[in-house]
């Protein structure tokens, strides 16, 4: 089912919590609404959910309106932060209380609820109470629930947070796997970076109320729309760039900071004087030796370096007074570099985003 939200907004007193917001959600699309704290994703998906009414705009399911059509008949599975289970009911009973609740005969919940234990892997836990179970289960059973009545949307509010960053990992590939064996339309919120990239097809990243960029995961992450998606999609160095040159021909943009030469790939020359340049830290490399040819060389001194196993992240000095971090995959042992040990650096001239062209 495909979900279009026309211009949404939802006023709390002076506070915009969502400032006219259109999205358009394909069919057995899964479609993660991603920010930090009170940036308007949670409202936003309850407004879908029908448990919020919008001040202004229009929510549309299969292009049938919807915007005032209470929860129950929205046709839509909810997964809430806590889960909200019925501690009272075993797993069959809290997973079977949706088909109940819409009068289905005795045979159609038990084949129900035993379908959909088997796509969670919970049919030997059917007679257990919510007590009884970890938290990963808890959550299966929740998910069970909102699953088995075959909502046409499934929504999910930070169905995560409440586990431990292991286990989170691997629900998240739970949930993806059972959200695309069923291709149903699924909307999930998350302030969570990298469980977003994980198991989204397209991601709006929300703040202020307002939708900041809607992508698929990568391009959110190597073509950010403006500073705050570079700096929210995960680890990022800023660095200003002083335009000094343009050449059309080879579309390289030549600047200078604190006078060293930078070149960067660009579609047009900025009509700026200066520019605001990304770099990831995995795309600045340790510079062993001058190659011919060789752009964007400069010295660093390590400042810092974490050890983390197959990754070694640095903070080094360079430019003068620029603080950067660099991530070096798989590095040999012998080779990692010390604090206080001057190292050079560089990057390819592609790699740099220019914020705001």
């Amino acid at each position: 089912m495909r979900v279009v939200l026309r211009d949404i907004s939802k006023r709390f007193g002076s506070l915009a919590a969502v400032d006219h917001v259109s999205l358009a959600i394909e069919g057995g699309e899964f479609f993660t609404l991603l920010g930090p704290s009170g940036c308007g994703k949670t409202t936003l998906l309850r407004m879908v959910a029908g448990f919020a009414i919008p001040d202004g705009g229009e929510i549309l399911f299969a292009d049938e309106p919807v915007t005032r059509v209470p929860p129950h008949r929205r046709d839509t599975g909810m997964v809430f932060q806590n889960y909200a289970l019925f501690p009272q009911l075993t797993v069959f009973e809290n997973i079977a209380y949706g088909l109940r609740a819409r009068k289905a005969s005795s045979a159609a919940i038990r084949a129900g609820v035993s379908e959909i234990l088997e796509n969670v892997q919970l049919a030997h836990l059917a007679q257990r109470f919510p007590s009884q179970l970890s938290g990963g289960q808890q959550q299966r059973v929740a998910l069970a629930r909102a699953l088995v009545i075959h909502p046409k949307a499934l929504l999910m509010d930070e169905p995560l947070s409440n586990l431990d960053a292991r286990l989170r990992v691997s629900m998240r590939h739970e949930i993806r796997r059972i959200q695309q064996s069923l291709g149903i339309t699924t909307i999930y919120v998350t302030h969570d970076q990298e469980e977003a990239m994980a198991v989204s097809d397209r991601i709006a990243i929300l703040n202020a109320g307002q939708v900041q960029q809607v992508g698929r995961p990568a391009e959110v992450y190597f073509a950010p729309r403006n500073r705050f998606v570079a700096e929210f999609m995960g680890t990022c160095n800023l660095l200003e760039l002083a335009v000094a040159a343009f050449d059309d021909t080879r579309s390289l943009l030549e600047g200078e900071i604190n006078g060293r030469r930078i070149l960067v790939r660009a579609r047009k020359k900025p009509e700026t004087a200066s520019v605001t340049v990304l770099l990831r830290p995995e795309w600045i490399k340790i510079a062993d030796r001058p190659e011919d040819g060789e752009t964007n060389r400069f010295p660093g001194k390590v400042v810092r370096a974490v050890f983390l196993g197959s990754l070694v992240t640095y903070q080094v000095e360079a430019f003068g007074d620029r603080l950067l971090t660099l991530a070096v995959q798989d590095p040999p042992g012998q080779e990692i570099k010390r604090e206080g040990e001057t190292i050079d650096l560089r990057f390819d001239p592609d790699r740099p985003v220019i914020l705001g062209t």
